[in-house]
């Protein structure tokens, strides 16, 4: 597999990308459908995910219509926090969520 995984992946270079966009959930939101509301969480300085990801996922689902609440830490790292208390913060960010989503 290469670095950058298009081996893996395919190229949208070569069109052998065409096959990810059968499941990608970017490649597929639709207007059409009933989406439960997201909550979506980045660091400013994640080295692995870059954050527009996240933004333009998050930007996605809006123009969409659907409902998106968006947390980015400008701290951490992968895994969104820089010491125990970014830690404790997202997690209480989390459960708040599903709390007012499922109850």
């Amino acid at each position: 597999m290469t670095s950058d995984g298009t081996n893996f992946y395919g190229s949208t270079d070569t069109g052998s990308g065409l096959v990810i966009s059968k499941y990608s959930p970017y490649q597929n939101i639709s207007t059409n459908q009933s989406y439960p509301p997201v909550l979506i969480t980045t660091s400013t300085r994640d080295d692995r995910v870059h954050p527009g990801h996240a933004r333009k996922m998050t930007a996605a689902l809006e123009a969409a219509g659907h409902t998106v609440r968006y947390y980015e830490n400008i701290e951490g790292g992968h895994a969104g926090a820089a010491d125990n208390a970014q830690t404790a913060f997202r997690s209480a960010l989390i459960f708040e969520f599903l709390w007012r989503t499922i109850g």
